[in-house]
């Protein structure tokens, strides 16, 4: 049955992967040579909650080269998919699915209950974005498919976290977090999109305390005094006016002349009740800018990353000022109580940590306002005591919380931490000394920066939907019944437990309770405070006692830290499993280099000894054409999945791979999908050509022992490519391997190679005619091969296409011959003279307007020996691709001809009789003066300061392209005025 005319991808793909999956064509170890190396790569796990974007698709098309190549070449591969449980992102989802369906919120439903409700969710829409990815192509061994929360990773994660806890690298501690006030939970940064409003800094007179004065003084650069002044405040300027409650001192730096007089005394905060006004040290810190703002900058340690790390150095108190929902405090004593005690506390009274925390320096007021209502009422009671010295409109980077869509809240909270400096020293170390390589160089250097200077790694959130931390919580003594257990729950619950199950729990709080109380316990699990007020009530008599597990989830990135291990069934892999381990290469995007590829180094080289892959091969976010990040805002989201629709797997893959350069930009345009179509067909067609002309492949074909000179050439220029492929996959080029391929197959097979093969299809020789469909055969097979990685789909339908095969693209054997083997020298040169000629004379016909279907004349000059063998060993295909009509010979160019230089010779056109030369001269001088003036006015817009500095970076790239587009196009256009020129 004859092909098709066209290679209908929406038809064909998925019948193509149902037979990849039916035959196992992606298995571990399918198509694996006897004692071959292993070859395995973990998929990063997207959200099981997500769709495909251009992210996954940039991503996974490059994991799916790697594992096809890989394959192909007789390795036992393993291409580990999976998905991550995405704590946070499924509880959303699942809270708007409860709510739509009228059903109970997660509150009123319980924890329980809801996680079942998560479970029944995960089985319906799980997995969408697993579907999405056999779209694409992807060649997972899905029969291996993981998920985060599986009970073989769920144990692993638990014993890492036990293993951990009990080396004292787990530890629960008090810290700033980046806070959610929606879901009332601990987030990570990477979960924070710091966006650019409209906002206010508002300038505030701190008075100095007793009414004292010093004398303000401020200098120009050259140390001329500008402004000589008495003040009895400092001035300090805030976005946040309502953190000014919790301010644990004003700091300047030491290097401030203008401060000096009243370091180390007191200022008042201007708000609240006055006779209970708060005063707080001026310090001194590194931190203050000197030249910004005032240069005096208030502490609010508990609300404030930066004023954070001011006040643990300067040992300055952290007052929380608002519960879990970002409303200001309403818990503990009147205000007039804890004033008191804060104001001891500013005069040297000792103080601890807890106390600190407890304290609520919220006034009256304002206590259970929404933080934001609650700046409103700062700021005019500030200015109506006559304080505020000015309010200024201004940008502010805003961080939002990426689910919620809150603004998130700096929070002092009790979370589990794991001491990431002690880990982080082997996982520096194995990059430094080569064991990992961290691809393109720049992503080494920003880790390092972050390994040396690491953060205590915050592990815990305030969730349902994950790992519940492995720790249960025991009575240390007992409350009588006046004392108001909801309020102390779980607080009276001190002792730990951290064990990987219930059971471990319990064993190990009965030989705790035996030791210390001399009796031995039985013991409940409760879930809330009621629940363990009834066992306590009636302990004596039952011999009963409570235990609380830790209602904390962990970190999906604590769980996804374990990915490469867990999903290979550690601690019990087998024989079978493990060999895949330590992986080999993880591409993945640079954002997330020390969230994620970091913390995999660290955590496995601390429970295995071993590193987790050999190459992290790091990429940039995929953007639009002009350089632009995409965004729903924006309107310039490109959906990947609407680009399969409309042009194919195979054009987006190929898409994305040209675009994979080392550390380069990623700029996707429409434009570029839809000429990477136009190349599928370009192939297809040709492989009709061949088998309109009888290519068929032939088993005992052999390279090495063709005749013409044309079908050696080809044979070359294949080869020569397989090396340049070989090459760049190797190191990571993958954009290198689609420029080799596309330029190869466009344009020495499909055009060249087929045109030049015509005169022998239609020839005489019979011989020369067999070898050609034979060659022609092979070389469009090794186009199918070795563009396989990259066009899984059109390769795959034509191979099954062309002839009856053994075995699927999929598994054939990558092709193992050498340049050495197959350049032929001669006819390389030969071939390369021929083509040479002819696209010099097409550039000229281009050029000069010549009628497409006019064949004109060509005068050889002279021509030495091997042009001449050359010349005549290919006349017929330089007539026929030329459009040539005779070539004569003479000693001297005739006037108003177009010399035309070869290796080894000169021809020249004869055009003067053919073309209007005045009417051509005119029209390329109109072009080059329209070009001329827009090109002006590009480079006098680029020359101004003024538009450089305020036009979005794409707007001036847009310009920057266009003028270089431009001058590209003058100089064609002058050259070819300068051969028109010459024609008199």
């Amino acid at each position: 049955m004859p092909m098709e005319k066209n290679f209908d991808a929406a038809a064909a793909e998925q019948a193509i992967y149902a037979r990849w999956e039916s035959a196992g064509a992606f298995r571990a170890g399918a198509n694996a040579k006897p004692g071959a190396e292993t070859y395995s790569i973990m998929i990063p796990p997207p959200n099981v909650t997500g769709a495909l974007h251009v992210g996954h698709a940039f991503n996974n098309t490059l994991q799916d080269i790697l594992i096809r190549w890989h394959r192909m070449r007789g390795f036992d591969t393993l291409w580990q998919p999976g998905q991550d449980h995405a704590g946070i992102a499924t509880q959303l989802q699942v809270e708007k699915m409860l709510a739509a369906e009228g059903n109970q919120g997660r509150a009123e439903m319980g924890r329980e209950e809801f996680i079942k409700k998560v479970w029944e969710w995960k089985e319906k829409y799980g997995s969408t974005i697993i579907n999405q990815l056999k779209r694409l192509g992807a060649s997972c061994d899905w029969e291996r498919n993981a998920f985060t929360m599986d009970e073989v990773f769920h144990d692993a994660v638990l014993k890492v976290f036990v293993d951990l806890y009990n080396k004292g690298l787990i530890y629960r501690g008090k810290r700033l977090v980046n806070w959610d006030p929606h879901f009332e939970t601990a987030i990570s940064d990477l979960e924070v999109e710091n966006i650019e409003v409209d906002g206010h800094m508002w300038h505030f007179k701190y008075p100095l305390a007793g009414g004292a004065t010093y004398e303000y003084v401020e200098k120009d650069e050259d140390g001329n005094v500008t402004l000589r002044e008495t003040r009895d405040y400092i001035s300090i300027a805030t976005t946040r006016p309502e953190t000014m409650l919790g301010d644990g001192a004003v700091a300047v730096h030491p290097d401030d002349e203008r401060y000096a007089p009243i370091v180390g005394k007191l200022c008042e905060i201007p708000v609240g009740p006055k006779e209970h006004r708060r005063l707080i040290p001026i310090i001194t810190d590194e931190y203050p800018v000197m030249d910004f703002g005032s240069g005096a900058v208030k502490i609010t340690g508990a609300h404030d990353l930066n004023d954070y790390g001011v006040a643990k150095r300067n040992n300055i108190p952290m007052y929380r000022l608002m519960d879990t929902r970002a409303q200001m405090r309403d818990d503990g004593a009147p205000y007039a109580d804890t004033a008191a005690r804060a104001k001891a506390i500013s005069e040297g009274a000792d103080w601890d940590k807890a106390e600190i925390d407890a304290l609520n320096l919220v006034p009256d007021v304002y206590r259970g306002m929404d933080r934001f209502e609650a700046r409103k009422a700062v700021i005019a009671d500030i200015d109506a005591e006559g304080l505020m010295i000015l309010v200024e409109d201004k940008k502010i980077m805003q961080p939002f919380c990426d689910r919620s869509k809150v603004v998130m809240e700096p929070m002092l909270t009790d979370q589990w931490y794991v001491d990431a400096e002690k880990l982080a020293g082997p996982a520096r170390d194995a990059v430094r000394d080569g064991r990992v390589k961290i691809m393109p160089e720049s992503g080494e250097k920003v880790y390092f920066h972050w390994m040396e200077n690491i953060e205590p790694w915050c592990i815990s959130r305030q969730l349902w939907w994950g790992h519940q931390i492995p720790v249960w919580y025991g009575p240390d003594h007992w409350y009588g019944d006046d004392n108001d257990q909801e309020n102390h729950f779980p607080g009276l619950f001190e002792w730990r437990f951290c064990a990987g199950d219930e059971a471990e729990a319990i064993s190990q709080a009965k030989a705790t309770y035996l030791k210390e109380t001399g009796r031995e316990w039985n013991f409940k699990i409760v879930a809330n405070a009621r629940e363990a007020e009834e066992v306590l009530e009636k302990r004596e008599q039952a011999g009963i006692l409570p235990l609380f597990r830790d209602p904390d989830v962990l970190d999906t990135w604590f769980s996804s830290g374990l990915w490469p291990i867990g999903t290979l069934g550690w601690p019990n892999w087998t024989e079978e499993t493990q060999k895949y381990f330590p992986t080999s290469t993880l591409i993945t995007g640079q954002d997330i280099l020390f969230f994620w590829v970091a913390r995999m180094m660290m955590m496995q080289l601390e429970v295995t000894g071993e590193i987790p892959f050999d190459t992290v091969y790091l990429h940039q976010l995929v953007r639009d054409e002009k350089g632009v990040k995409m965004s729903k805002t924006l309107g310039n989201v490109i959906d990947p999945l609407e680009m399969i629709d409309e042009f194919g797997a195979d054009a987006v893959r190929f898409t994305m791979t040209s675009m994979a350069a080392i550390g380069g930009s990623l700029k996707l345009s429409m434009e570029r999908v839809k000429g990477y179509r136009n190349f599928g067909t370009k192939l297809w067609n040709a492989a009709r050509f061949a088998e309109m002309n009888a290519c068929k492949p032939s088993a005992d074909f052999d390279p090495t022992q063709v005749n013409q000179t044309v079908n050696k050439w080809i044979i070359g220029e294949t080869a020569r490519t397989l090396k340049t492929v070989d090459d760049a996959l190797k190191s990571y080029r993958f954009n290198d391997a689609a420029n080799a391929l596309y330029a190869h197959v466009w344009g020495k097979v499909c055009d060249w190679y087929v045109e030049l093969a015509k005169p022998l299809f239609q020839g005489e020789d019979a011989a020369a005619k067999a070898e050609t469909q034979a060659t022609m055969a092979w070389a469009i097979d090794q186009c199918l091969i070795l563009l396989h990685p990259i066009m899984p789909y059109i390769t795959e339908q034509l191979w099954d296409d062309i002839t009856i095969r053994h075995k699927m693209l999929v598994h054939t054997d990558w092709p193992q011959y050498s340049m050495a083997d197959l350049v032929d020298a001669e006819a390389d040169r030969e071939m390369n003279w021929v083509i040479a000629l002819i696209e010099q004379v097409r550039s000229v016909r281009t050029e000069l307007r010549v009628n497409a279907a006019a064949k004109i004349p060509m005068i050889q000059l002279d021509l030495d020996a091997a042009a001449q063998v050359a010349l005549d060993g290919n006349l017929a295909m330089i007539k026929r691709l030329a459009r040539i009509d005779n070539v004569s010979t003479a000693r001297e160019a005739p006037k108003g001809a177009i010399t035309l230089s070869v290796q080894g010779g000169t021809f020249c056109l004869p055009l003067a009789e053919i073309i209007d030369v005045a009417a051509e001269k005119a029209r390329l001088q109109k072009a080059l003066d329209k070009l001329g003036k827009e090109a002006g006015g590009l480079k006098a817009k680029l020359a101004n300061e003024k538009f450089l500095a305020n036009a979005p970076a794409a707007v001036v790239e847009t310009q920057r392209t266009r003028l270089g587009a431009i001058e590209e196009e003058v100089a064609t256009l002058e050259a070819a005025f300068e051969r028109i020129d010459a024609l008199g």
